[in-house]
């Protein structure tokens, strides 16, 4: 009976070690510029918001980045802001570096997220602000993948 056992575990070793996670492309760590301050009498002016997304490719191939997209969600305003709460705001035009990622690599791909704010001028109303949470999208040579940043960007304005 002892022997059987043995057996029986051995192949359950075997077969937990032999069995292996497809390999695949993951992001992580992804995170976003904390606070932009809008200049005063901004009327729709344009400013970049920096990210990074940490990228591990754990396929045979190096990965080509296609296209890289952005979606500015606003969860939560302070004070006489233009938009509400859930409203989004999708960025395309996203840059970023590098473009491909080698097999087996990691890689912080660095992105510029075209952005705008409005602003009244400076000392003729009270400051408002909005937090936004930023999911990023990637385009990939191995299919299509998503991120929320782990921190929110805030927009200050006067």
């Amino acid at each position: 009976m002892r022997h059987v056992l043995l057996a029986a575990l051995a192949v359950v070793l075997v077969s937990a070690c032999s069995s292996s996670k497809p390999a695949t492309l993951t992001l992580d760590n992804a995170s976003v510029d904390p606070t932009y301050y809008c200049p005063g009498g901004a009327n729709n002016a344009p400013y970049d918001l920096h990210a990074t997304v940490r990228v591990h490719n754990g396929t045979t191939k190096a990965v080509t980045i296609e296209a890289v997209t952005a979606q500015m969600t606003v969860a939560s305003i302070k004070g006489p802001w233009l938009e509400k709460v859930g409203e989004r705001y999708n960025a395309d035009g996203v840059k970023f570096a590098p473009a491909t990622i080698a097999s087996g690599a990691d890689s912080s791909v660095k992105l510029t997220i075209p952005s705008a704010c409005t602003s009244g001028k400076y000392g003729t109303g009270t400051s408002s602000s909005a937090d936004y949470n930023v999911s990023v999208h990637l385009a990939t040579s191995a299919g299509t993948f998503a991120i929320r940043a782990a921190n929110q960007h805030e927009i200050v304005a006067d």
